[in-house]
């Protein structure tokens, strides 16, 4: 599905383009419904969340961010993105209250954090593993048919280079493999 919004790529699924529920898959295997605007996993407490905000904040029609799944031990992902729902970032750009390893959002503006503060609404449904518990609460979302949030925050724009790849025999690291031990195995 071609679209306009979601500018920077990742481990995602487009669905519904004015779709008003955004899920975020922790550690679980569950699937929401293709009227979701958009669902992915997400495993790290910074570049995650930083993908995930520019993602929501770019489809003005996302108006309900969905966590489920049991949060990634280490990174907590699913906390630290409630905790930067709910109290943004400080001065350093830290994650206030985040419990994650490295709760950082380095490559967004305060403008775009607060623009996903208040774009969308955080439904907390982590550790709930009924599947039709989950499908009728994102149902129960979709119903309420919110209205858009204006236009479209692009918060950052990925520009893809693309070199033709060299095909140069000199390369030395094409003609070396590397044992575990860090020794030269043979030369090719």
């Amino acid at each position: 599905m071609t679209t306009k919004y979601y500018p920077w790529p990742g481990d995602f699924t487009p669905c519904h383009p004015t779709g008003s529920v955004a899920a975020v898959l922790l550690s679980t295997d569950y699937i929401p419904s293709q009227t979701v605007a958009i669902y992915g996993h997400v495993k790290t407490e910074n570049i995650g969340l930083e993908k995930i905000m520019a993602n929501v904040i770019s489809n003005p029609h996302i108006r309900y961010l969905v966590l489920i799944g049991k949060d990634i031990r280490g990174h907590l992902p699913g906390s630290s993105l409630k905790a930067l729902h709910q109290h943004g970032i400080d001065h350093t750009n830290k994650i206030n209250t985040a419990p994650g390893a490295i709760p950082y959002i380095e490559n967004l503006s305060e403008d775009a954090v607060k623009r996903f503060q208040n774009q969308v609404v955080i439904i907390d449904l982590m550790n709930i593993a009924d599947k039709n518990r989950l499908d009728n609460k994102i149902n129960e979302l979709i119903n309420t048919s919110p209205s858009c949030y204006g236009d479209p925050f692009i918060a950052l724009r990925l520009t893809v280079i693309y070199s033709k790849p060299r095909d140069d025999k000199r390369a030395l690291h094409s003609k070396i493999i590397i044992d575990w031990r860090g020794k030269i195995k043979k030369r090719r």
